[in-house]
């Protein structure tokens, strides 16, 4: 029997609103360790870790020093999770806490491939960001492109190869972001794409980019990725996003691949949020992305 981690992430330093610190309790309250045990894992919650009371800041990367320290917190406890051979589900919490669950994933594995979902690049570095807010830097900072501080959690840090890497569902992506992705080299497939392929084909070649060659796939799943009269429950709304359905097809393939190792839901916002749906539908998502079938 399979063991499920959970471990929940108190951050919204990282984000320009608050609230999604609360996230983690209402994913919970969203029924997800009743559904990962109906699915027949082995359950371990192991509660939720907070930031630091106060901390340094700075204008273009702003609460970096409780940013920063959580991150380095989660990376132990994932790092100890997969040690255990244990599979760990991370509940945001805003998406800076992603630098913290991907390194720890990069470093077990040495060599993973990542699922970005997300209506936001997150490609950017204290030198592009136009807001400072270093939720929108991590999964440059784990593909080795800055804030090196967000990564550096004693020793080289483990990067991801950014050929490996994908991002999925970009609608709102910054000019000089943008930029640097397509110097980087991620693959991107923005909303616009996905309405001309379809999401099948979307997912299919994200999982081929993420999974060959590769010991697994992280799978980063933004919740504004989806259209807010869906998941209304999120800081950063983007309108015209992905349906309900596109977003469960994506991570029912992504279980079918049998490639997933780890995983990330973050920017639940529960004072946003209308009858904690947002939260229930995050752990569906959840839970289909570790098996739970349609038929």
């Amino acid at each position: 029997m399979k063991t499920i981690d959970i471990i929940g992430v108190q951050m919204d330093l990282g984000a320009s609103r608050r609230g999604v610190n609360m996230g983690p309790m209402a994913i919970r309250y969203g029924g997800l360790c009743e559904g990962l045990e109906q699915l027949g894992f082995a359950v371990n919650d192991l509660g939720d870790i907070a930031p630091l009371v106060t901390g340094a800041t700075a204008p273009y990367m702003r609460n970096y020093e409780q940013v920063i320290e959580l991150n380095r917190r989660l990376y132990q406890m994932v790092a100890a999770a997969l040690e255990q051979d244990h599979f760990p589900v991370v509940l945001g919490g805003d998406h800076s806490i992603a630098a913290g669950s991907i390194s720890a994933a990069a470093r077990h594995y040495r060599n993973i491939g990542v699922i970005w979902i997300d209506a936001h690049g997150d490609w950017n570095n204290e030198e592009s960001t136009p807001s400072g807010n270093m939720h929108g830097m991590p999964f440059s900072a784990v593909c080795g492109h800055g804030p090196d501080c967000m990564v550096d959690f004693g020793g080289p840090p483990a990067l991801v190869d950014v050929r490996r890497c994908v991002q999925i569902g970009g609608r709102d992506i910054d000019d000089r972001e943008r930029l640097r992705m397509k110097r980087a080299g991620v693959t991107v497939f923005p909303i616009n794409t996905i309405d001309k392929l379809g999401m099948q084909a979307v997912i299919g070649q994200a999982i081929d980019i993420a999974g060959t060659g590769t010991e697994g796939i992280h799978l980063s799943f933004d919740i504004d990725a989806i259209d807010p009269q869906a998941a209304p429950g999120t800081g950063t709304v983007v309108h015209s996003g992905l349906t309900v359905r596109e977003a469960f097809l994506a991570v029912e393939s992504l279980a079918d691949s049998g490639k997933l190792v780890s995983m990330d839901m973050v920017e639940v916002n529960p004072i946003l949020d209308e009858r904690n749906k947002t939260a229930i539908l995050a752990s569906q998502l959840i839970q289909s992305a570790l098996g739970k079938a349609v038929y």
